[in-house]
């Protein structure tokens, strides 16, 4: 009984951890960072994050535009004259809403620069992003509210000042709860090489020949830590710092164990009895 309270102690207290560490997270995920002009006729973007590529480096961001004051119609539902949006040089496209027709959001392709996917779990990314907007060829001024939605990135947004125009420096990293399962992955994987190093040494001084539960057991091990490699989030390539760190190492160590043993084992069981 005097066991059982130190182990339900460390489990209460995990899970206050857990739950803080979501809250936060959750709040990051929930926050709207707000860039540009606060003037009553002005031209609101709501920029979200929908998903990070690292691999092609990009992210994609839907955009949705909203006339405010005398520069909207219908509760901001449709521009009063041709809008046109300006991005900055990191995004693909420009966009453009004719007078009078309802709004709708667009999905804009935004180019990445820094970083290395190579470096995952801990690559961080950063960008640009920039609106400035024209109605009927006059520029008016921009408010963004910034946002992400991409549960695997923690991102930040830093206003920079530009008169009439919205624009923020983008700051894109591993979000937390991807860090703490990516080093948990390493962990376990160090802890199962181990595990298969005691067990080979422990059969290879023993005095039993080839232990056939004792292989399955490596082998399985083996075959397991690549099923389990795949499962990490965002699909890393193979290479990157969580193979090096861990993974390769684990598999070269329990591959040598396993080998090691079948040999020893095989020399034990095929010499003479006394």
């Amino acid at each position: 009984m005097p066991v059982l309270i130190p182990i339900a102690l460390l489990i209460v207290v995990a899970v206050a951890v857990g739950s803080w560490l979501q809250f936060t997270e959750r709040q990051a995920v929930d926050a709207v960072h707000t860039v540009g002009s606060s003037a009553a006729d002005r031209v609101d973007v709501e920029a979200v994050v929908q998903s990070v590529d690292a691999a092609a480096r990009e992210l994609v961001l839907r955009v949705w535009v909203t006339p405010r004051g005398a520069l909207g119609e219908a509760d901001g539902a449709a521009p009063v004259a041709d809008l046109s949006l300006q991005t900055s040089g990191s995004t693909r496209s420009d966009l453009e809403f004719a007078a009078h027709e309802r709004l709708a959001t667009r999905d804009v392709p935004v180019a990445l620069t820094g970083g290395s996917i190579s470096d995952y779990p801990f690559d961080t990314y950063e960008t640009d992003i920039a609106f400035r907007a024209q109605l009927d060829g006059k520029q008016v001024p921009v408010r963004m509210l910034f946002s992400n939605h991409d549960t695997l990135f923690s991102i930040s947004a830093e206003p920079v000042p530009s008169g009439q125009d919205a624009v923020a420096a983008v700051g894109l990293a591993r979000s937390g709860s991807l860090l703490v399962f990516a080093v948990f992955m390493m962990v376990v994987r160090w802890a199962l090489a181990a595990s298969v190093l005691i067990g080979a040494w422990y059969l290879t001084t023993g005095s039993e020949g080839l232990v056939w539960p004792g292989l399955a057991w490596m082998a399985a091990t083996l075959f397991a830590l690549a099923a389990f490699r795949n499962t990490a989030p965002g699909t890393p390539p193979i290479g990157c710092v969580l193979d090096w760190f861990a993974f390769l190492w684990a598999e070269s160590i329990i591959a040598l164990c396993l080998i090691t043993v079948v040999i020893t084992g095989a020399n034990k069981a095929l010499r003479p009895a006394p």
